[in-house]
């Protein structure tokens, strides 16, 4: 009796909610089917699809949008054919069929005519295949691109149908073309066949596929149907269509990201209470009457107020600070972390490497001389007595602030009251490493991340939408921009006269290298071969070099250093080493060989070492004369400004979301299909805001309603761990 009630209620609750939530999971389990199974793929096939394409399902195939599209509307006559039009579409029959050259070099060419006149089509391989498929006499529709050979008009490897087929086919007046690779046109597998088998695929659901959007969703937001933009974004009807099913598509993907990031904050902040730092004690207030070094900028103060609202409010915090190189993020670091000592806990700040480590011990060191506070280094190089005192001092409580590398996330290092913990350079860390600081409390710290990496708004809103985003945007006063100039090889002279000119008037220089040795298939500077030049051209005694990279031992590296901070060589040889970490006021030049190497985010980095004091600085960027447009770009744009977040919008422009330092170990898989953050920043906030809109009316879409955006969003967190409860 009571089972039959359930079948009952389970039926009214599936009526209630629609058939569309039904049909969506059947459509869902459906497009889950192996790529193997559509007709034109096959074992093979599918292999190949696998390996090349990353498609394994019908889904995958579905979602795989093409990157071009070309007008078929117009058919030509052949005399009205010339070799500067792009491409052609004709429709006749072939004459026949002519074998010319041998072995190597043997060519299958037909004539193919339309009355009109004859044109040749040519083909290099697949020669034996041709054969076998076309028949002489009958009519078929070739595509190409027209070339001249000889005098006479060709089509090369042109794209041929069936008529009747074509005719059969889902009509498009503008033609779809995918990216495929190598492998795959040497099987067969040109742009042409996936378009044949997206034509199988979409004539097997067509009328099936159920809308992904609740219907008050759809009305509000009057976008063409999910089956509609599906179909038109492989075979547009017309232009005006193709807009509307790129806009649905780029919308709802996404949409459904914004969506998942912002429920996922609505549920850390109903889940996770924090700890409350309720007032600002006389370690605040000590080191800022006494020991703060120069008046905060309006930036840091916004910045602080942001933060300390996050701490007094029961609310666990999970913050990003974003700020360029020399802006003072240490500074507002510092000041959180004096809060959490008033309010009884203990601080920990993790960098990335032993010398950013050191540097934010001395920097924090010198902030807090006078006051009686505690604070531990432990990185890799921490000997083990030195290790079981911290351990022992962390239990009790003395031990107030530990600053260390990635030897924090070790298991036997306990705090007796964790409060607040900060990660520098935060996308040097792996997700679950960072996850591993969060459950050294019983209630998990406050957490607060840093960057210096600029990050564009579209970027942080898809890789840190679930965190809250300070930026501070001003520099330090007194602090003069950094002058950046582009020099070739050929003014390495005047380069040296002018390194020679400022290590007389007492300042040091950085040169940095992209390579440690020569390599032959890389013709860039290279750093063992640089530091013999330099000497050569700063002989001692009168200079001193030194030299730094990642494969010197950790003691090697350290006394090099050591001698470079105290002022006792003039010039520091490097790799990116030293992109992070190392600030010396006294060092005003900085030489990047084979500029052209480094990504502009690394440029940046780089730049940023220098201009920590008062005096003028200059970073130099040489370069060979064999520049690529983007290089010469990159190089352009570091002359032009010093504005890290212009410079992280053309970054992000040239070389694309996934390429983005730190991005592949965000939390968040930049597998987007069809949406580009370079360009749909607009859609994105649409999305946002749109995603925002749904959340404040049903903040955990609990509500019947909205149970077909729960299963999307189950869609999506299949493709990628959740990660969401740390930054």
């Amino acid at each position: 009796m009571y089972w039959k009630i359930g079948i009952i209620l389970v039926n009214v609750i599936f009526l209630t909610i629609g058939n569309k939530y039904y049909g969506c999971i059947l459509m869902s389990e459906f497009l889950k089917q192996d790529i193997k199974f559509l007709p034109g793929v096959g074992p093979k096939r599918a292999d190949l699809l696998n390996k090349e394409l990353s498609i394994f399902t019908l889904e995958d195939l579905l979602y795989y949008f093409p990157y071009k599209y070309i007008d078929r509307t117009k058919f030509y006559r052949i005399n009205e054919i010339h070799a500067t039009l792009p491409y052609i579409q004709i429709k006749g029959r072939i004459l026949g069929f002519k074998s010319i050259g041998t072995r190597n070099k043997k060519r299958l060419v037909a004539g193919f005519t339309d009355e009109t006149g004859v044109i040749e089509l040519v083909w290099f391989k697949g020669v034996k295949w041709i054969q076998e498929s076309l028949a002489t006499g009958k009519e078929y529709i070739v595509f190409g691109k027209p070339s001249l050979f000889n005098n006479k008009i060709n089509l090369i490897h042109p794209e041929i149908e069936d008529v009747i087929k074509y005719e059969s086919t889902i009509n498009a007046s503008l033609q779809a073309f995918y990216s495929t690779t190598e492998k795959l046109k040497n099987s067969y597998i040109n742009s042409r066949v996936i378009q044949k088998l997206q034509n199988n695929l979409l004539q097997s659901i067509k009328g099936k596929i159920h809308e992904s959007f609740p219907e008050y969703l759809l009305e509000q937001l009057k976008f063409i149907s999910l089956e509609e933009a599906l179909l038109n974004i492989h075979f547009p009807q017309n232009m005006e269509l193709l807009r509307k099913a790129q806009a649905r598509l780029k919308f709802e993907e996404l949409f459904f990201i914004q969506l998942n990031l912002l429920k996922q904050k609505n549920f850390r902040k109903e889940k996770f209470r924090g700890n409350i730092f309720s007032k600002v004690g006389k370690n605040f207030n000590s080191f800022y009457h006494n020991n703060l070094p120069f008046e905060l900028t309006n930036a840091q103060k916004r910045v602080l107020k942001e933060i300390r609202k996050d701490l007094g409010s029961g609310k666990h915090m999970n913050r990003l600070l974003q700020g360029d190189v020399g802006s003072g993020k240490t500074l507002v670091a510092l000041m959180s972390i004096l809060i959490a000592l008033d309010n009884g806990y203990q601080a920990c700040l993790m960098a990335p490497t032993e010398i950013l480590a050191n540097q934010h011990l001395e920097a924090i060191k010198n902030f807090l001389k006078g006051l009686d506070i505690h604070i531990g280094l432990l990185t890799g190089s921490t000997k083990q007595s030195e290790r079981n005192f911290i351990h022992e001092s962390l239990l009790s409580g003395e031990l107030q602030i530990l600053i260390g590398t990635h030897a924090l996330i070790e298991e036997t290092v306990k705090f007796k009251n964790l409060g607040l913990v900060i990660i520098d350079e935060q996308h040097k860390f792996g997700v679950a490493q960072r996850a591993k600081l969060w459950k050294k409390n019983v209630r998990p710290p406050h957490v607060l991340v840093m960057t210096a990496t600029p990050i564009p708004r579209t970027l942080a809103m898809t890789l840190y939408g679930d965190l809250e985003v300070s930026v501070i945007d001003e520099l330090p006063p007194g602090r003069k921009p950094i002058k950046t100039v582009h020099y070739y090889d050929s003014k390495r002279l005047r380069l040296f006269g002018f390194m020679r000119k400022q290590i007389e008037e007492g300042r040091q220089i950085y040169i940095v290298y992209p390579l440690i040795k020569e390599s032959e298939k890389m013709d860039y500077k290279d750093l063992e071969d640089g530091y013999e030049s330099i000497v050569r051209s700063f002989p001692p005694p009168k200079y001193a070099v030194s030299i730094v990279h990642g494969k010197m031992k950790p003691e090697e590296k350290e006394v090099s250093m050591q001698y470079f901070i105290s002022g006792r060589t003039h010039i520091m040889v490097a790799t990116t080493v030293i992109e992070v970490g190392v600030d010396i006021p006294n060092v005003t030049v900085m030489v990047i060989e084979s500029a052209e190497r480094f990504g502009l985010s690394q440029l940046h980095q780089l730049r940023g070492r220098v201009g920590r004091g008062a005096d003028q600085s200059y970073c130099i960027l040489m370069s060979s004369y064999k520049l690529t447009h983007e290089a010469k770009k990159r190089l352009e744009i570091m002359v032009t400004t010093n504005d890290g977040f212009e410079i992280a919008e053309v970054d992000l422009k040239l070389r694309g979301p996934g390429d983005i330092e730190g991005t592949q170990q965000s939390g968040i898989a930049f597998d987007l299909k069809i949406a580009n953050l370079a360009r749909d920043g607009q859609i994105l906030q649409y999305a946002r805001d749109i995603a925002e809109q749904v959340l404040e009316k049903d903040s955990l879409l609990t509500k019947p309603e909205n149970s077909i955006l729960v299963f999307q969003l189950k869609k999506l967190s299949k493709r990628r761990f959740d990660w969401s409860a740390i930054s």
